[in-house]
């Protein structure tokens, strides 16, 4: 594409005149690179794939096919949303895959955080290279790589390359709209482009999604608890004012037990640990102090809410030494 670096001088993307400039010049882009070709991207419903896929309808409309892979392993509502935007709403031409039981068949058993990553990984290639051999005439990948992505592979951190790991058969020129810009631009821009404030401040989530907050082997009905715990937060934030005010918020249920009573019989049920915390560069990170009514509330309608659970705990530590993620 024209723009393969960030320009020095470039003015930070902040206003809707600005935003508006930038999807003219890159729907002209992707036009002159495209042309009358195929273009396919792997849609996860997270800001960068959704920024990336909208623009791209505008650009070339039915030549972009969305893969919308749902691991099982996505939150409450996500799967659901991102069929109502793209499909519904945006008339996008979208192929949703529900590999749940792909997934979580191949996740049985498995304990260790980084074989369980590799896993999901892995599959998330499988399935993904699997619906792009059943299309024909796709010449382009899409990919929400952003400028930070691309700093941090030049410096060795990271690999940013979404698909990198794409079998050797599936070669592809890649079409990366948003890779000069940051992540406060590329919300700027999604608004801009009419998705909904939702899913364009969507709080950072993990490549391997409530995987990581189901620590041990994965089970169905603790992944359960986990998803609807962490609806009930997210709601319950939202209500409060605090949507968009902390950086990130979400549940963990470990896989021990303890004792509890409910309805006067003894249970032996999960605990859920309610973490919230906030960053600017994730490299240290805050804890947000909740007031004592809204952990009251929590702890009542979790217990109350959802099965399996009959204990409710705060995380107060920072990082260091804690990480985000307990995985």
């Amino acid at each position: 594409m024209a723009t393969d670096r960030r320009p020095d001088d470039m003015v930070r993307i902040t206003t809707p005149e600005l935003a508006d400039a930038f999807i003219a010049g890159q729907i002209k882009e992707i036009r002159e690179q495209v042309g009358d070709k195929k273009v396919l991207l792997a849609l996860s419903g997270g800001v960068d794939s959704s920024v990336v896929a909208a623009l791209l309808i505008k650009a070339v409309g039915d030549q972009l096919v969305c893969v919308h892979v749902n691991h099982g392993l996505l939150r409450k509502g996500e799967p659901e949303q991102v069929i109502k935007v793209f499909r519904d709403e945006m008339k996008a031409n979208l192929i949703y895959v529900d590999a749940t039981d792909r997934f979580l068949d191949k996740l049985a058993g498995v304990t260790d955080p980084e074989t369980k990553r590799k896993i999901i990984g892995g599959e998330f290639i499988e399935v993904f290279a699997e619906e792009a051999r059943k299309l024909d005439g796709i010449e382009f990948l899409a990919q929400g790589t952003i400028w930070p992505d691309i700093l941090e592979s030049e410096a060795g951190i990271k690999a940013h390359h979404n698909a990198g790991g794409l079998p050797e058969d599936m070669k592809f020129e890649l079409v990366e709209p948003v890779k000069i810009l940051f992540k406060d631009e590329v919300r700027v821009v999604g608004e801009r482009l009419g998705l909904p404030a939702n899913m364009v401040y969507r709080q950072p989530f993990p490549g391997p999604g409530l995987g990581v907050r189901c620590p041990g082997a994965i089970t169905r009905d603790r992944l359960e608890a986990v998803r609807e715990s962490d609806a009930i937060l997210r709601e319950e934030f939202a209500r409060n004012g605090l949507e968009g005010k902390v950086w990130q918020y979400f549940t963990v249920v470990p896989d021990f037990k303890s004792t509890g009573v409910k309805d006067g019989k003894r249970t032996f049920d999960w605990p859920c640990i309610i973490r919230a915390i906030n960053t600017t560069d994730v490299m240290e990170v805050t804890v947000e102090h909740l007031s004592n009514e809204l952990i009251d509330h929590l702890v009542e309608r979790i217990i109350k809410e959802v099965p399996g659970i009959n204990r409710v705990l705060f995380d107060y530590t920072p990082k260091p030494p804690a990480t985000v993620e307990y995985e």
